[in-house]
């Protein structure tokens, strides 16, 4: 099992926290607020979340600390579900 969490700051809501977590060749997405103790799912996750996982990905590879079958895997997933191609200069 693999994990990986991330933040981003607005005004309106304060920080809210991602979760993404690889399990059994399956990524499910979780979110919360800094005030909310609860994760809540997020069954359907959209392009910008799975950009912002594969970019944390990609980190991780360039450090040798990362799987480059999971990131194909993401591309392949980002290229058929939202027609968004991986650029060159990535890889």
């Amino acid at each position: 099992m693999e994990a990986h969490e991330w933040r981003v700051k607005s005004k309106e809501e304060g920080t809210r926290y991602f979760r993404a977590t690889y399990h059994a060749g399956a990524w499910k997405f979780q979110k919360t607020l800094k005030t909310d103790p609860d994760w809540e799912q997020i069954p359907h996750p959209d392009a910008e979340l799975w950009l912002t996982l594969r970019d944390i990905l990609w980190k991780r590879y360039q450090r040798k600390r990362g799987s480059w079958s999971i990131i194909e895997k993401i591309d392949k997933l980002l290229e058929k579900d939202f027609g968004i191609k991986s650029e060159p200069a990535d890889e």
